[in-house]
């Protein structure tokens, strides 16, 4: 059989023995030619791909069609990251891209079509009042904390390959299986956790999305493996996430998150957190938690976690005040930045609004995120602001838009 090439996978061949395309003068070729249909999501020459099944999963969940499987582990990163440290409290690796940009076109429109989203509604309090809120994007979620591991079920007699690699750290990778075949063991008994453990079931991170997990842990050299991916969808330029920072108590200090983008191109910005004084003409940031997973802004005056030894303890001098500025990136399809050290500690980051009725703002938008939870609150929090108490919904094709399928629980 043939090798194909790389770019064969994105463009499928219509010649056959029998039917040959016959070649084109130069004068032909010079002529404009009609617009086809599209070509078809899996090409022909692809076999499919039985979909990865688990008790958790509210549906079944497609595996990567070969193509973006090749594109995915040929040819990321595409381009080395630019590393940024030139403000207080900064620390970003900025990848433009990450994905070449027809691989992460392809990889949008499976991801949309495939996963199963929610628009989260929960009640946030901000002082004495407490406010009704709507998710304004579409949200899931998959992975559980480090003080759980998602092992395969030794008790259970599956179907699947028994040399698929399943003893995993989370990552449910066993590719040759329609089922998953795992469950959650303590990472210190290896027992399973009592059912009161966790207030709803975490789910182990599939494989169209551990594939992306564990490429992004070798381009960045994370000293730990994330253990959660978060997945939002910006349905258009009117979805958005307000200036927020990840920095939970069960992030860990100075957390490691890579944020990668996919479909239409949005501004990402940062601001450095406020400051209150503190004596001796220096100032400290004013803290945020709890912001990183939609809950409504606590501002907290309140001790740095995770000092960097350039700062101290993270109060910095009027001079230094003085040097902050709000950073603007453009993120496009396969673009990925990745915020490290004292970043979430000091730093706020935001998607606005994009306004306009044409072009980029109305293109949709996936945003996968991949941290380390510490402790079950970070499982808790995960799935509660972003798979919660609502609907589910599934991308429409026909309709051009995400459609409600019920509560979908497995």
């Amino acid at each position: 059989m043939a090798k194909r090439t790389l770019d064969a996978f994105f463009k499928p061949s219509t010649n056959t023995p029998s039917n040959p395309t016959p070649k084109r003068s130069k004068n032909e070729e010079a002529q404009p030619t009609l617009k086809t249909s599209p070509p078809p999501q899996t090409t022909p020459s692809e076999e499919p791909i039985p979909p990865s099944t688990h008790p958790s999963y509210p549906i079944p969940i497609a595996n990567l069609p070969t193509h973006i499987q090749v594109g995915l582990e040929h040819a990321t990163p595409a381009r080395a990251p630019h590393e940024q440290k030139n403000q207080p409290h900064l620390d970003l690796l900025h990848f433009q891209p990450y994905i070449p940009k027809e691989t992460a076109n392809e990889l949008f429109k499976f991801l949309r079509r495939e996963l199963p989203f929610y628009r989260v509604q929960y009640k946030a309090r901000r002082g004495d009042t407490e406010t009704q809120i709507n998710t304004p994007r579409f949200t899931t979620v998959f992975g559980v904390d480090e003080t759980a591991l998602f092992v395969e079920d030794k008790n259970k007699h599956s179907n699947s390959n028994s040399n698929s690699d399943t003893n995993s750290d989370l990552n449910g990778n066993n590719n040759n299986s329609h089922d998953l075949n795992l469950v959650p063991l303590d990472s210190k008994t290896n027992l399973q956790p009592p059912k009161h453990k966790y207030k709803l079931t975490p789910r182990p991170i599939p494989p169209c999305l551990d594939i992306l997990r564990r490429q992004v842990e070798k381009a960045t050299n994370v000293k730990q493996s994330y253990n959660f991916c978060l997945v939002n969808y910006y349905a258009s330029g009117e979805d958005s996430i307000a200036f927020h920072s990840d920095d939970e108590r069960f992030l860990g200090v100075e957390p490691n998150i890579a944020s990668l983008s996919l479909g239409g191109e949005r501004d990402f910005l940062m601001k450095h957190k406020p400051y209150a004084p503190v004596g001796n003409g220096n100032t400290r940031p004013v803290h945020a938690f709890g912001m990183g997973s939609g809950a409504g802004m606590q501002m907290d005056t309140c001790t740095t976690r995770g000092s960097n030894p350039r700062f101290n303890d993270g109060s910095v001098s009027s001079t230094q005040l003085q040097t902050q500025q709000q950073i603007k990136m453009n993120l496009g399809s396969g673009d990925m930045v990745v915020m490290r050290g004292p970043t979430q500690a000091h730093w706020l980051h935001s998607i606005p609004k994009r306004k306009g009725k044409a072009g980029e703002a109305t293109k949709g938008r996936i945003n996968i995120t991949f941290r380390r939870a510490v402790v079950p609150g970070g499982t808790d929090n995960y799935y509660h602001y972003n798979v919660g108490d609502g609907g589910m919904y599934r991308w429409d094709e026909g309709a051009r838009r995400m459609v409600a399928q019920g509560r979908g629980d497995a």
